[in-house]
C-alpha cells in the first residue's frame, strides 16, 4: 500500500507539533517533581495528620475534629490572635510605605544607583536566625549599643525586648529591615518599566516632582504595590525565625506569633503532631483569604 507524500508530510508536522509542545514540560519537569515531593505531598500530609492524634510520629489515632476544637478553646490562641494580627498589620503597612519610598529616592538618583540598591538589599542575604542574634545584641538594655548611644544624649536605656509594647515594635521592627531591601528592589523594577517619555511630558507641562509621584508614579505603580501587599502579608504570617532567636517569644508572650505556636505544638514536649498539623492548616486558609481579598479588592481598584 502506497503512503502519499501528503500523508508523510503531515504525520512529520504531527510529531514535530507534539515534540515541540513536550519540550518546555521536560523542562520544567525536575522542578515541578521537587515542588510536588517537598511542597504539595508534605502539604496534603499535613492535612491528613490534622485529624488524628500522635506523640511519636509513627502510631496515629483518629480524632476528627478534636484538634481543631482544642485550638479554638487554647486560651491562649486569642493571645496569639491579637499578636499576630498587630505584627501582620503594622508590618505589610511599613514595609510597603518604606519600600516605596526606597524606590522612588533610588530611582530618581543620578549617580550611584548600583550601590545603594545593593546597600538597601543587604539584610535579605543574611540569615534570618544571624539577623535575629545581632539584634538581641543591639537592643540588648544593659550592654546593646544602642541604649548606650541613647543613654550618652540623655535618652535612657529602653527595656526594648523586657517590656511587651516595645518587644513588639522591635519585631516589627526587624522584620521590616529584614524584608524591606526585596520588596523595594520589586517596586524599583516597576519603576524603571515606566515610560519615562510619561514623566518627561509632566516635567514640560509644569508638574513639580510630588505632583509627578502623587499623579502618575503611583498609580503607575498599583500592579506592583499589589503585589508587595501580599507578599509582605504572606511574609507577616509565616514570620518565625528571627523573632524567635530576637524574643523568643517574649516578653510575657507578647511577640508569640501562629508560626511559633505551631513549632511549640508540633517539635516541642508534651509533642502533638495532629495539634500542629490542625493550626497550619488555619494558618493556610488565613493567608488565603487574605491573599484572595487583597488581590480582589486591588483588580477593583484597577477597574475604577
Amino acid at each position: 500500500m502506497m503512503v502519499s507524500p501528503s500523508n508523510v508530510t503531515k504525520r512529520r508536522r504531527s510529531t514535530f507539533t507534539w515534540r515541540r509542545r513536550l519540550v518546555p514540560y521536560v523542562f520544567i519537569a525536575p522542578n515541578l517533581f521537587i515542588f510536588l515531593t517537598f511542597i504539595i505531598w508534605p502539604a496534603l500530609r499535613g492535612i491528613y495528620i490534622s485529624f488524628f492524634d500522635s506523640m511519636d510520629g509513627s502510631q496515629f489515632t483518629y480524632v476528627g475534629t478534636a484538634n481543631y476544637k482544642a485550638i479554638f478553646n487554647d486560651p491562649t490562641v486569642a493571645t496569639i490572635a491579637r499578636n499576630t494580627a498587630i505584627y501582620v498589620v503594622f508590618y505589610m503597612l511599613i514595609s510597603t510605605l518604606l519600600s516605596l519610598t526606597f524606590a522612588i529616592i533610588i530611582n530618581q538618583q543620578k549617580f550611584a544607583r548600583g550601590f545603594f540598591r545593593s546597600i538597601v538589599f543587604l539584610p535579605v542575604m543574611l540569615s534570618p536566625i544571624v539577623v535575629g542574634l545581632i539584634w538581641n545584641d543591639v537592643l540588648d538594655r544593659k550592654v546593646g549599643p544602642l541604649n548606650t548611644l541613647l543613654e550618652a544624649i540623655g535618652g535612657g536605656s529602653p527595656g526594648w525586648l523586657v517590656e511587651p509594647k516595645l518587644g513588639m515594635i522591635s519585631a516589627i521592627f526587624v522584620g521590616v529591615w529584614v524584608h524591606l531591601g526585596f520588596y523595594t528592589i520589586i517596586l524599583l523594577a516597576g519603576l524603571q518599566g515606566i515610560d519615562n517619555s510619561v514623566f518627561e511630558a509632566a516635567t514640560m507641562d509644569g508638574a513639580t516632582r510630588w505632583q509627578i509621584t502623587r499623579r502618575i508614579t503611583l498609580p503607575l505603580l498599583k500592579p506592583t504595590t499589589l503585589i508587595i501587599v501580599i507578599l509582605s502579608t504572606i511574609h507577616g504570617f509565616q514570620s518565625f525565625d528571627f523573632i524567635y532567636t530576637l524574643t523568643g517569644g517574649g516578653p510575657l508572650g507578647a511577640t508569640t506569633l501562629i508560626v511559633q505556636y505551631i513549632y511549640e505544638r508540633a517539635f516541642q514536649s508534651p509533642i502533638q503532631y495532629g495539634l500542629g498539623s490542625a493550626a497550619g492548616v488555619i494558618l493556610f486558609l488565613i493567608i488565603f483569604a487574605f491573599t484572595a481579598l487583597n488581590f480582589l479588592v486591588g483588580k477593583r481598584r484597577e477597574a475604577i
